[in-house]
């Protein structure tokens, strides 16, 4: 069973390129960095450990919190199923194909036949369009085919994966059931709750404080791994070309709010907008000079990203508390 008229190009982050299938089947069609922009998906998380090889940066939310966010903002119906059951995972899957509705996955990518570079990473996600008897027809990124294919049997592998981010088997449909909510009042509450997120983080690791704190703990960084002329240059390709969309999901949620202004007459919105623009391409120079870094082994880069990474944390904080500012619909 293959649904016909699935949009198979995919996109460039994986949950928004899993959401669009999704939505185009219910009838509602946004752009990828609106997608991303009203499920609330920009964050900040330095991450590091004793059982991590190399500290972790992230620049979203946690797994399924765009797609939780976003149906709630407009207004959709979310149906999530989770099993440890191998049979009722599939049959979860398997029943709403066969009744023509696409279904989003989350998958462990270690798994997944396509997928070159074989790294465990528990928070991927893809839409499944189709099955036969030996494979699963999937919507994944641009950078990994838009439409492809894997085994059943690696599927369920991917699915049933234990480790950080992964889920039971977790799959989930959309549906319209009412017209979706107005796009201007969705875009200023959407605005203003991710920015009260970012600038009221739980602990220092995460928001503008986070990457306060990075700007610190770089300057150590070509003692904190074994090979910093693997680890450095692989943490800027996981900022520019992981799936975020470049410069560590700031170029997505920069071109989402400028599609915003067109839809918004904010001032607060706008000056967001602005900053944005310049903040973007100093992300891109932070991956740079951890490139440049592992390359050289010379401190200077590091230093050069510490200096960036403090101006960020600011930059940041101006940005999110412009966008807290946004006037709700009522005012």
């Amino acid at each position: 069973m293959i649904l016909d008229d699935i949009k198979t190009a995919g996109g460039e982050h994986c949950e928004t390129s899993t959401l669009d299938v999704l939505l185009r089947h219910a009838g509602i069609e946004l752009s990828e960095p609106m997608l991303f922009g009203l499920g609330e998906g920009l964050g900040f998380i330095y991450w590091d450990g004793k059982n991590l090889p190399f500290p972790f940066l992230g620049g979203r939310s946690k797994p399924l919190e765009i797609t939780r966010k976003l149906t709630e903002r407009l207004g959709l119906t979310l149906r999530v199923k989770e099993t440890i059951s191998a049979r009722t995972a599939w049959r979860n899957v398997a029943e709403q194909i066969d009744a023509g509705v696409p279904v989003g996955l989350q998958l462990d990518s270690y798994h997944l036949e396509y997928f070159t570079s074989k790294v465990h990473f528990g928070g991927h996600f893809a839409a499944l369009y189709g099955y036969d008897d030996e494979k699963a027809f999937l919507v994944d990124t641009t950078q990994q085919g838009g439409e492809v294919s894997t085994s059943l049997e690696s599927l369920g592998r991917a699915r049933a994966e234990k480790g950080p981010m992964t889920a039971k088997s977790l799959s989930f449909t959309i549906a319209a059931d009412a017209p979706p909510a107005a796009m201007p009042d969705a875009v200023r509450t959407a605005v203003r709750a991710n920015a009260a997120e970012f600038l009221n983080p739980p602990i220092a690791n995460f928001g503008y404080r986070g990457i306060g704190k990075t700007a610190v703990q770089v300057r150590k960084w070509l003692d904190r791994g074994s090979d910093p002329a693997r680890d450095l240059p692989q943490a800027a390709d996981l900022m520019e070309r992981a799936g975020t969309g470049g410069a560590l999901f700031r170029r997505i949620y920069r071109d989402f709010l400028e599609e915003c202004t067109t839809l918004v007459d904010d001032t607060a919105l706008r000056t967001a907008y602005e900053k944005y623009r310049e903040i973007t391409p100093l992300w891109t120079e932070v991956a740079r000079l951890f490139t440049r870094a592992g390359e050289t082994g010379d401190v200077r880069y590091l230093t050069d990203a510490s200096a960036l990474l403090s101006e960020l944390a600011q930059r940041e904080q101006e940005a999110m508390t412009a966008l807290a500012a946004v006037q709700s619909s009522r005012s």
